[in-house]
């Protein structure tokens, strides 16, 4: 009986302590977002990281198409706002302009994504600072709008211009990088075009 007892202690042990590598081992114990930051490319809809799914990049690629996947979200939710509550038909037009951009970058970057190998799902999940902007220019209207707009629009278009520049140079997935590589002019004109409003 001593016997049973004791293998009996011992098999709780052990796999209790195999439950406490597993948890601490699991992706889920580090951070979700390793690799992204929390500015710049997203586009998605989540409003609290913790609560979005793990989409943590298992490789820089994966980080990159997340990231670009997000901005094009975040342009074509700021810019469906603007057609609504922008005063300044300049503004409208730009908002216009984004929403058929990002639309076109967005099939783009997926038929990319595709190519790769192992084929990537492009994650377009708007990071914190993201949502922050869209909830912002949600509270706002008119003038008031205009300008809130045209600054998220500004930094959103230098920080992908940044991460699409830096994967052009180092990325190691051939299809994305040659999809960052063709955005960049597009991405340059954008962001020219938002400080000019």
């Amino acid at each position: 009986m001593k016997h049973y007892l004791l293998l009996a202690a011992s098999i709780t042990v052990l796999g209790l302590s195999a439950c406490k590598k597993n948890d601490a081992d699991s992706p889920s114990a580090t951070s979700t977002m390793a690799g992204s930051e929390d500015t710049g490319m997203a586009a998605g809809g989540a409003t609290d990281p913790a609560m979005a799914p793990d989409v943590a990049a298992s490789s820089p690629a994966q980080t990159f198409a997340n990231d670009a996947a997000a901005s094009d979200t975040f342009e074509i939710q700021s810019s469906k706002l603007a057609q609504d509550k922008a005063q300044s038909s300049k503004v409208k037009a730009f908002a216009a302009q984004m929403i058929k951009a990002h639309t076109d970058s967005t099939a783009k970057l997926k038929a990319a994504a595709a190519k790769s190998s192992p084929a990537i799902t492009p994650m377009p999940q708007l990071n914190a600072t993201q949502q922050q902007a869209l909830d912002d220019l949600n509270a706002k209207s008119g003038a008031d709008f205009d300008t809130a707009y045209i600054q998220a629009q500004t930094q959103a278009h230098e920080m992908t211009l940044d991460k699409l520049k830096a994967y052009a140079a180092s990325g190691e997935n051939a299809p994305l990088k040659a999809f960052a590589t063709t955005l960049i002019p597009t991405v340059t004109a954008h962001l020219n075009m938002a400080k000019g409003l």
